[in-house]
């Protein structure tokens, strides 16, 4: 029995992370990257394996990745499209990349390639920004990162904000600037080409570490800015126009970065944790009703889990799937920066947020499920592909009694 603990413990430790990239692909949650704390210090994890959590029998599994396997990142962008992961871009030991990877996860090797083929201009070296999919097409938005000067003075004023003090000078001619933008750079997986769409509209301001969604033809934007209220824009990919969505007859949430955002198919986009403009980690979740334009406060039965730095991603019947993140990320203010706190504790657990009534299959494979003593006899007489739906069922709910890293189902 101990034995088994320490198993649990060593795979739930091995689990915890922060500023991951997380996607699902038929029933299965994929997790790779992100960092966690280990002797107080940020520690980023392995590129070479990537986690695989069945939502349907709760059973997690790891892979390894070969070829050219990434290095260690930190505020990279992970998107996932026909099969494929991209990795674009982030910060390492050396600093700031623009490097693209990607990963056949349909083949039987996973095996890492760096795109070194790309045509057009590549975007400039950034972390924390965000990725709308769309038509085989990847578009980027925001970040914070460095460009020359030279790239600053021929973009828009209104594009790149420049932080303070944050310029340097490379080999006595070379000037480079740090800072936070709004730029939108387009990246065609057809192609592999690169390009810069010309947008208009109401922008919104340059950012990074915010949160995106994406629902037909539509980009959403929110947060990653110092604000008392929680902003939202909207982007047109068919016509690259910007508009800034009004909360009418109803108060925002507050402020905050570092949250999440997931579309649903009815039209809301729903919003989760995230570090609030005032500090605290939150556990507050949101739908913004795109129809009636407002801001709904949700009720639920995680309001013991804050979170942030944590994914979100839509799973079967509208339920809203988080993984990971930091329970309790406070900022310390130093003479010259501000700092994370030693006492960061990642996580590892699954949360379900059930957003839409379920259909009756899925109550009564939950049923069966969860009462599998009185049906286990039954299993053997029904057809092969619905008896191994259920034995996986049944082994999901056996083990969420057993085995505290299964998901949690409380809606």
């Amino acid at each position: 029995m101990d034995g088994a603990f320490d198993g649990q413990m060593s795979l739930r430790s091995r689990l915890e992370r922060s500023s991951h990239t997380a996607f699902i692909d038929d029933g299965v949650l994929y997790v790779w990257g992100g960092y966690q704390m280990a002797d107080g210090e940020d520690a980023v994890l392995p590129s070479d394996e990537i986690w695989l959590f069945d939502l349907y029998s709760g059973i997690w599994e790891q892979r390894e990745l070969t070829g050219d396997v990434p290095p260690d990142l930190n505020g990279f962008c992970g998107s996932y499209l026909n099969g494929t992961l991209y990795i674009f871009a982030g910060s390492d030991g050396g600093g700031y990349t623009n490097d693209m990877f990607t990963l056949d996860l349909h083949s039987d090797c996973y095996v890492w390639k760096k795109l070194t083929d790309t045509n057009g201009k590549t975007p400039s070296p950034r972390n924390k920004h965000s990725c709308w999919v769309y038509r085989d097409r990847l578009i980027y938005f925001g970040g914070y990162g460095c460009k020359t000067v030279g790239d600053v003075q021929n973009s828009s004023p209104s594009s790149f904000t420049v932080e303070e003090m944050s310029w340097t000078t490379i080999g006595g001619t070379l000037f480079r600037c740090w800072g936070w933008n709004n730029e939108v750079n387009l990246f065609d997986t057809l192609t592999s080409t690169w390009s810069l769409p010309e947008t208009r509209g109401s922008a919104p301001a340059p950012r990074g570490c915010h949160a995106a969604a994406i629902l037909g033809n539509r980009g959403y934007i929110t947060g990653g800015v110092e604000s008392a209220q929680l902003d939202l824009y909207c982007l047109d990919l068919d016509t690259w126009t910007w508009s800034c969505l009004v909360n009418s007859g109803s108060s925002a949430p507050m402020g905050r970065t570092m949250h999440s955002m997931t579309a649903t198919p009815d039209g809301t986009l729903f919003i989760y944790g995230g570090f609030g403009t005032y500090g605290p980690t939150l556990n507050d979740a949101w739908q913004y009703n795109l129809h009636r334009k407002e801001w709904i406060q949700v009720d639920h039965q995680h309001k013991d889990k804050p979170r942030v730095g944590h994914t979100s991603c839509l799973g079967n019947d509208s339920d809203i799937v988080v993984f990971g993140g930091s329970s309790n990320l406070t900022l310390q203010m130093d003479l010259v920066a501000i700092l994370r706190s030693p006492r960061q504790q990642h996580c590892s657990d699954v949360l379900i947020f059930q957003t839409q009534p379920y259909p009756l299959s899925r109550l009564c494979e939950d049923f069966i499920g969860r009462n599998n003593m009185l049906f286990e006899s039954h299993l053997n007489s029904l057809p092969p592909k619905i008896q191994h739906k259920l034995e996986k069922r049944c082994a999901y709910f056996i083990a969420e009694t057993l085995n505290p890293l299964t998901a949690d189902l409380s809606a």
